[in-house]
């Protein structure tokens, strides 16, 4: 059967197009996203420690970050056939539907594989890892989201710029080009960028108040 990709010779054998709609595929994603949040937020804010505002929404990134790598990618990194599933699958119908702004989830392509390897092996356990450090207070917190934040600011990079180079044609309509591919790709840049700074002014702030202690004593 004929697939909704880009580009249209893509061979996709037995593909089994969505059983669920755009809509509900997104709703499903909404719930689960402010289910998380929602539980993070109320267990940091009964803290023992008094944590910050920023604070409490980094341990929300974090937790949402390391779970869509963990669960999300995971389903997708260990099923290459998802595109096949006649089942209705929740992770298969996400996939499915992201593939309609960068085929290459469905292709396998090679770079995207090895970028979301990484991201399931790596980056999701060290991304619940931070959220901990944050909530408990952790000497390695700054050191861990910076050395984070710089991994997936590498990976997405490295996501646009491949995408780039080979004609920037996986995306099967430009509504799906911009809405998946730019702003749902972009979130990987943004944040991780925004989240390096604060660690990086952090980091120096601690670094300058140690120098300063050594030249006192």
């Amino acid at each position: 059967m004929s697939h909704p990709y880009s580009p249209s010779d893509l061979i996709l054998p037995d593909f089994t197009p969505n059983l669920r709609s755009t809509s509900e595929v997104h709703a499903w994603n909404g719930i689960a996203t402010f289910l998380v949040m929602f539980i993070i937020w109320r267990i940091s804010g009964r803290s023992s420690r008094k944590l910050s505002k920023t604070d409490r929404w980094l341990m929300i990134w974090w937790a949402v970050s390391g779970l869509i790598h963990i669960i999300h990618e995971g389903y997708w990194f260990f099923s290459p056939e998802f595109y096949k599933d006649k089942s209705g699958n929740y992770f298969a119908e996400v996939w499915k539907e992201y593939s309609k702004g960068d085929s290459r989830y469905a292709s396998r392509h090679v770079a995207v594989l090895a970028i979301e390897g990484i991201a399931v092996i790596f980056v999701g356990p060290a991304s619940l890892l931070a959220m901990y450090a944050i909530a408990k207070g952790k000497s390695y917190s700054y050191i861990l989201q910076f050395a984070l934040s710089l991994v997936q600011f590498y990976g997405s990079s490295l996501y646009f710029i491949t995408a780039f180079l080979e004609g920037n044609k996986f995306a099967c309509t430009r509504y799906f080009y911009y809405s998946y591919f730019i702003a749902q790709g972009g979130t990987w840049l943004l944040f991780p960028a925004l989240i390096m700074i604060r660690c990086w002014k952090r980091i120096c702030a601690a670094c300058l108040l140690l120098d300063h202690k050594t030249k006192v004593y």
